[in-house]
């Protein structure tokens, strides 16, 4: 008989159907108004934490990548005289061009002082040679301690703070966002574009970003672009 031999006679999969629930996307909250992120910029000014930790978050914002890839960001991947950063996105495995404003380039180069003899460009303060990265929560944690918990802005929320002002108060084309979200983007014919697609438009776009959110932490008044209808 099948059943005695570990087998069945019909497919049973029918039957399970609905009997487990549906995995869904984990929310990542995220601070999207000008205002607010205004005060979160400040205050992650004001951070009291080692330096790579302070690098780390200001250079969040600026690059919106996912944050296990700024975690274990290395500095061979880095060409600050170009303004780039280019690795291998670990969720889709291809790699990935970051445009660097003068912003995030001045950050990087403070920082190559401290940690520039290492692999990791934020290496683990447990690892004096700097042969592990920084821990997966670092980030978070830092965000907690200045008041920002995960129910109101993570450290992947920088990801969606800048797709939503990039487009919506900006005014910059999606599919010069999604490019630097490493998402996949596609031309009309249905192929994905080359990962140097409206690289110096995106260049100008990181620029401005960072110009941007310097003038909102000091507290000017940002008019919006208006988008055609």
């Amino acid at each position: 008989m099948p059943w005695q031999q570990g087998r069945v006679d019909r497919d049973i999969t029918p039957d399970l159907r609905g009997a487990l629930p549906i995995a869904k996307g984990e929310h990542f909250a995220a601070i999207t108004e000008p205002k607010q992120v205004a005060e979160l910029l400040r205050a992650m000014d004001s951070y009291q934490g080692s330096f790579a930790l302070v690098c780390a978050l200001k250079l969040a914002p600026l690059v919106f990548v996912r944050p296990g890839e700024l975690r274990a960001a290395e500095w061979q991947h880095f060409d600050l005289e170009a303004k780039e950063w280019r690795y291998f996105v670990s969720k889709t495995d291809t790699q990935h061009i970051v445009p660097l404003s003068t912003q995030a380039v001045k950050i990087l180069e403070e920082l190559r002082a401290l940690t520039g003899h290492g692999r990791f460009v934020f290496a683990s303060e447990r690892t004096p040679r700097g042969d592990r990265c920084m821990s997966e929560n670092t980030l978070n944690a830092a965000l907690k301690r200045l008041g920002y918990g995960k129910d109101v802005m993570t450290a992947h929320g920088f990801r969606a703070m800048a797709r939503t002002i990039l487009d919506e108060v900006l005014g910059f084309r999606v599919d010069f966002i999604e490019h630097q979200l490493a998402h996949a983007v596609k031309d009309p014919n249905g192929r994905a574009y080359n990962r140097t697609a409206h690289l110096p438009e995106r260049h100008k776009m990181m620029q401005h970003w960072a110009d941007y959110l310097d003038i909102l932490k000091a507290g000017a008044t940002v008019v919006p672009f208006k988008k055609n209808a």
